[in-house]
């Protein structure tokens, strides 16, 4: 069984095509500049297959075109109607889906409909979905939504404090996002330590350029850091996370920067970047060991948001078994972990071992002492591999 995962952005198609027998990936790249002056195509595939292309790529349309011309040409498949089925990501779910759903015209339409919650996202995922049904529109497709696994929050951890009928009529409340990534890795967690889920409390912490926390309740999420939007919680890489809401009006009245400045500025010059000029955690890293103030003071910013997201969520489960560290960040900023977790040994009985942590390691591994009441794991996300698994799932429900 072969399944191939889109993740569509506005300007870019990133791609894997799995065997599901196995779960091996067969093949992986990048369409990117869609629509620009001179785009770039790559591909990677077993037995060392390098593929890179350049030149006009008009739209996603010619993008998918692209991406099957070098699927073809690496001798993997020559036509869409050889895959079993396409997964998508699909950034926001809004009230309206609890788990991977088969893709049909009102499910697209409830996608687009959901759109305005999530405007940089939602219609480039549904471009991607509607190339694919002009080139095949009998080739399965399902939809899986970074909010789903967050729709088990209760309702009064997802509410905001505001008038209730801007919940009814608007739907404004907390969704949360990288749903796909904490599920997977709170699976793996498990299984590596020979435990079901079920049994497990886990603060899981993905962090990238984008920054999430999860509280996980036997399996289940309880709680999570982002809100209506991506930018609410952790520091990120050009977003702010969590502030007080009255510096907008601040700015609005005293800078007159308008609703539009206001939203670059939270999410596209804040975070890191605002801190010291950086969102790239390896660069303030190094610049922090030459001394580097702002990338010291970042570094110490970020830690400190992350050390009260693991212990509110601890009051949050009342017990934890497991902290999770995850994503492009928490797989590799061994610093940044020892210093989220520092201070925290008696009270929630979380103790980093500093020789384990700063050791690189493939697959998942344990950094905390033996001694630790919280067992820390380092755990690599696999969203795309995710998507792959309840993208099989979805379409053999659907076929019973």
């Amino acid at each position: 069984m072969r399944i191939l995962v889109l993740n569509s952005g506005s300007s870019s198609i990133k791609f894997k095509l799995f065997s599901m027998q196995d779960s091996k990936v067969l093949a992986s790249g990048l369409i990117e500049q869609i629509g620009e002056e001179q785009g770039r195509a790559s591909l990677k595939g077993g037995a060392g297959v390098k593929l890179e292309r350049e030149g006009k790529i008009a739209d996603h349309g010619d993008g998918l075109s692209l991406m099957l011309a070098m699927l073809s040409e690496a001798a993997l498949i020559n036509r869409l109607d050889e895959l079993d089925g396409i997964g998508h990501r699909v950034v926001h779910g809004g009230e309206a889906f609890h788990e991977p759903t088969v893709i049909d015209a009102d499910v697209m339409a409830a996608i687009e409909k959901l759109s305005p919650l999530a405007p940089l996202h939602n219609p480039a995922n549904l471009a991607g979905i509607r190339v694919v049904v002009e080139k095949d529109p009998e080739l399965p497709q399902v939809a899986v939504f970074d909010t789903a696994f967050h729709q088990s929050i209760p309702k009064y951890a997802y509410l905001y404090a505001l008038p209730y009928q801007l919940y009814e009529q608007e739907h404004v409340r907390r969704y949360g996002f990288h749903g796909t990534s904490h599920h997977y890795v709170a699976k793996a967690a498990a299984a590596y330590l020979e435990k079901s889920s079920e049994s497990l409390n886990m603060i899981t912490l993905h962090l990238g350029n984008g920054a999430s926390a999860c509280a996980i309740r036997a399996g289940e999420s309880v709680d999570t850091s982002m809100g209506l939007t991506p930018l609410e919680g952790l520091i990120m890489g050009t977003r702010s996370g969590d502030i007080d809401p009255a510096i907008l009006f601040y700015l609005a009245r005293e800078k007159g920067i308008s609703i539009d400045g206001l939203d670059a500025l939270l999410n596209k010059q804040s975070g890191l970047k605002g801190i010291c000029g950086s969102n790239d955690m390896r660069e303030i890293t190094d610049r922090a060991q030459e001394g580097d103030e702002r990338s010291l003071l970042a570094l110490e910013m970020v830690s400190h948001r992350l050390k009260k997201y693991i212990g509110a969520y601890t009051a949050v489960l009342g017990r934890v078994d497991v902290i999770v560290f995850t994503g492009g960040i928490g797989e590799n900023a061994a610093s940044l972990r020892e210093e989220s977790c520092a201070g925290l040994e008696e009270g929630l009985g979380i103790e980093i071992d500093p020789e384990k942590n700063r050791m690189r390691k493939s697959g998942v591994f344990t950094i905390s002492t033996e001694s630790s009441r919280v067992k820390v794991l380092v755990v690599p996300t696999d969203e795309e591999l995710e998507i792959a698994l309840q993208t099989v799932m979805a379409i053999s429900a659907a076929h019973r």
